[in-house]
């Protein structure tokens, strides 16, 4: 399906969660010399401006990453995501928001590199524009078939970032099975799998599947903003599940969680999930 644009949800409560795991996971990484590939299988436009086009019509950034933007003694992994949203916004007013490629491109050393997907004809070309890594390759492709060709990464390192939009149920199927062939590739990979909290089976489900991958570790974290709607629709929240976490990361999620559900509650019904699960074969 090519009708989901990710430009009217920028900046959204979903963004915030999604890119302070992500650059986590990068610092991560980053702490041994040896090179790794950052994945996106769904990568975007790259990024996205908040004061005209789709992003406005919902204004989803206000009650996301609005809500952080003058706040003060944020826990220091929050200022850090903050301080990445800043570099694009020099003037100190909110009118750009990053995607997944550009925080990492600005996060990103020499030794490191990108491969990035994106079917959508209009943010395929944007993603073009936007990214400006050397080290970088862009493709017009759909990221779960991808995957494939790109795994295991040269430097046998990496972090595998994979966010559909969902707007298809058999997203939910191809996550888990993309998901199956890439360990099987490449077992010792950290891979990220967006998702979003909504009232609809695929969603409840998807998180329970992945944890019946044969995986050493895993982490689930999930952040809700607001209760479910008594019509049924809307994201409520989302939630991130992470294979091969850093094992620092479970600390940190906990430290940022409890003041992510205040800042960026919407009624009294907000709350936050995190698990989990340590494996010896």
């Amino acid at each position: 399906m090519l009708s989901y644009r990710h430009a009217f949800h920028a900046g959204n409560h979903a963004d915030v969660l999604k890119h302070l795991v992500e650059i986590l996971l990068v610092r991560y990484l980053q702490q041994k010399d040896k090179a790794f590939w950052y994945v996106d299988t769904h990568a975007g436009a790259g990024a996205y401006s908040l004061e005209s086009g789709y992003a406005t019509q919902n204004a989803e950034f206000e009650t996301g990453i609005a809500r952080l933007w003058q706040q003060q003694h944020l826990p220091a992994a929050l200022a850090d995501y903050v301080g990445q949203i800043r570099q694009l916004n020099p003037d100190g007013i909110l009118r750009h928001y990053p995607g997944s490629p550009l925080i990492a491109q600005a996060l990103l050393r020499p030794q490191d590199s990108m491969r990035l997907f994106e079917l959508h004809p209009a943010d395929f070309e944007l993603l073009q524009r936007n990214v400006t890594s050397r080290t970088t390759q862009v493709r017009q492709s759909d990221g779960f078939a991808a995957l494939k060709a790109v795994l295991p990464p040269l430097p046998r390192r990496g972090l595998i970032l994979i966010d559909p939009p969902y707007e298809d149920k058999q997203d939910y199927l191809r996550v888990v099975e993309s998901l199956g062939e890439g360990l099987q590739r490449f077992a010792n990979g950290v891979y990220a799998i967006w998702y979003p909290r909504l009232q609809r089976r695929e969603s409840e489900d998807l998180p329970q599947q992945l944890k019946q991958l044969p995986v050493t570790s895993w982490l689930h974290v999930a952040l809700n903003v607001h209760a479910p709607r008594d019509d049924g629709f809307g994201m409520h929240g989302s939630g991130i599940f992470i294979i091969n976490p850093p094992w620092t990361l479970r600390d940190t999620l906990a430290e940022c969680l409890p003041v992510l559900a205040a800042l960026l509650a919407q009624d009294g019904q907000s709350g936050f999930v995190l698990e989990h699960e340590e494996r010896h074969y």
